[in-house]
């Protein structure tokens, strides 16, 4: 973690949101990330998301694991939470922080070896609960902290800056995510921040657990020209399936157009989007679908970004176990101990 303070410069004309307060109030500590890293065009993705969400900084918890990525969250909204937790350990973690406060707004940044090695089991069963929390994975294909190995999502093929040729199967975790009933999924790139701020926005406001796998060349261990996880790569066979922008809920806005076109689109607020249709057919409502249309796509070494899997309303963590509304801690203490005759008839059940 950092402990670099950030030079304080104060420009009284910065744009303030409706809490009166600017994107620098939503940094954090310095970077001590190698210069370049993709994960920090993540956190400057995360500062401005959240800046425009207008988050209030104190009923933020900010999680993660151990590695480069596991770092992410010292580097923006210094006056949140955190939670740096066991390597792998983030859901469980996040689990108890939304369960003790349902109006927290839990945003955990893992990695790929943090996610998908020792906390895959972890990370399923945040998702088959609908865990409410945004999940992002900040995946480089390699564990950058202990100097390059392979990580699980490195691609078949791939070599290693020192020469290795990685022979073993990824686990994708946008497919994976899919299959396994994830609500909201979708992946994007560190070098895109015009298509990773809305769906950073978007994961923040879903309600369930949103899963967003984001491409982030480690400069250092995996940027050279036979790596399928490098800058070069992800430019080169970079494939948005949808564009799309966030919109807060409000009134439906409906429009029509072909595939292939753009439409201007005038917001609530009087701000307008531009909205492109790129793949003809592409649903992101359709799992079985959806999951066929990507594995086609990385049969031909295509990245296929943007909104690959939503399924609004279904229940979360609170719903599926009936929790008392609002946070533990404005209950009645009467309501949350049960009093030494209600222990003895708990204590009496397992006798």
């Amino acid at each position: 973690m950092s402990f670099i303070r950030k030079p304080t410069v104060a420009n009284s004309r910065l744009p303030k949101n409706a809490l009166g307060l600017t994107r620098r109030d939503y940094e954090g500590g310095m970077s001590t990330l190698c210069a370049g890293c993709g994960h920090d065009s993540i956190t400057a993705a995360l500062v401005q998301a959240a800046w425009e969400l207008e988050l209030v900084p104190h009923q933020v918890a900010k999680l993660s694991g151990i590695g480069c990525s596991s770092k992410t969250p010292a580097y923006f909204m210094s006056q949140a939470h955190g939670v740096n937790s066991v390597h792998g350990r983030m859901p469980s973690v996040a689990t108890g922080a939304g369960a003790a406060n349902r109006d927290l707004v839990c945003l955990g940044v893992s990695g790929d070896g943090d996610s998908l090695s020792i906390g895959f089991g972890q990370l399923a069963h945040a998702m088959r609960r609908n865990l409410n929390m945004a999940y992002v994975i900040e995946n480089n294909g390699v564990y950058g902290l202990t100097k390059g190995q392979f990580s699980a999502s490195a691609d078949v093929g791939s070599r290693a800056k020192r020469g290795e040729t990685n022979v073993q199967p990824p686990i994708d975790p946008v497919v994976t995510a899919i299959a396994l009933g994830c609500t909201f999924v979708a992946r994007s790139f560190s070098g895109d921040k015009q298509q990773l701020v809305p769906l950073l926005k978007a994961a923040i406001r879903h309600r369930g657990f949103a899963l967003l796998d984001v491409l982030s060349p480690c400069v250092t261990f995996n940027d050279h020209e036979d790596s399928t996880k490098s800058y070069a790569y992800t430019r080169r066979y970079y494939h948005p399936a949808i564009h799309a922008d966030f919109v807060p809920p409000a009134q439906d806005i409906k429009t029509a157009y072909d595939h292939g076109e753009a439409m201007p689109v005038e917001l609530h607020d009087g701000s307008r989007i531009v909205l492109r249709k790129v793949d003809e057919g592409f649903d992101p409502s359709d799992r079985a679908r959806t999951i066929g249309f990507l594995q086609d796509a990385a049969k031909r070494g295509e990245v296929v970004t943007g909104l690959m899997y939503i399924q609004p309303g279904q229940d979360d963590l609170h719903d599926v176990n009936h929790t008392v509304p609002g946070p533990l801690h404005s209950q009645p203490y009467a309501g949350l101990h049960p009093g030494a005759d209600g222990l003895k008839d708990l204590q009496r059940r397992y006798r």
